[in-house]
C-alpha cells in the first residue's frame, strides 16, 4: 500500500487481521490482562509492516461498536500504533544486521509493552484530572501491568515460532 492503490487482497488481509484480533479478544475477555492482541500485532507487523496500523485502528473502531465510547478508545488509538511502529523498527534493525528473526527480541518487546501499558494508558488522565489522577490511575494498575508483562512474554515465546513458520508459508 506504500503509495500504491489499495488492492482487493489488501482489503481481504486487513479483514482477516481484524477478525483474528477481535476473535482473540473475545476468547480471552475473562482473563485480566491476558491477551493475544500484542502478539498478533507483532506478528502481523513482521509480515506486513506499518500498514498494520490500519488493522489496529479498524480493531479499535470495532471495539467501540461492541463496547461504546470510553476513555480507553483514546488509549487504543495510540498504544497499538506505537507497538506496530516499535515492532517495525525492531524488525528492520534485525534484518539490516542480517540476523535471523527469532522470538527473543519480540518477546522482550511484548513484555516491556505489557509492563508499560498502564503508564501509556494513564496519559488521558493527565488531561482529565491532572498529574495526581494520572499517577494514581497508573500505580493502581501496576499489578495488572506485571501480569500483562508476564503473559505477553509467555505467549510470544510459546507461539512465535509456530505462527511465524505458518505465516511464512502463506504470506
Amino acid at each position: 500500500m506504500n503509495g500504491s492503490p489499495v488492492t482487493v487482497r489488501d482489503l481481504a488481509v486487513l479483514g482477516m487481521m481484524v477478525a483474528l484480533l477481535e476473535a482473540s479478544k473475545r476468547l480471552l475477555d475473562n482473563l485480566p490482562n491476558v491477551e493475544l492482541i500484542t502478539f498478533l500485532l507483532i506478528m502481523f507487523t513482521i509480515f506486513f509492516g506499518k500498514k498494520v496500523i490500519a488493522a489496529a485502528v479498524a480493531f479499535t473502531f470495532l471495539e467501540i461498536a461492541w463496547w461504546g465510547v470510553h476513555v480507553w478508545v483514546i488509549m487504543y488509538l495510540y498504544v497499538w500504533p506505537l507497538l506496530i511502529l516499535l515492532t517495525d523498527r525492531l524488525h528492520r534493525r534485525i534484518l539490516a544486521r542480517g540476523e535471523t528473526v527469532s522470538p527473543a527480541p519480540f518477546a522482550a518487546l511484548a513484555a516491556a509493552f505489557g509492563l508499560g501499558f498502564g503508564a501509556m494508558c494513564s496519559l488521558p488522565y493527565l488531561a482529565i484530572g491532572g498529574p495526581v489522577m494520572m499517577f494514581t490511575w497508573w500505580v493502581a494498575g501496576i499489578p495488572y501491568d506485571i501480569l500483562h508483562c508476564i503473559s505477553n512474554l509467555l505467549i510470544c515465546l510459546l507461539l512465535f515460532r509456530p505462527v511465524h513458520a505458518t505465516m511464512s508459508r502463506f504470506v
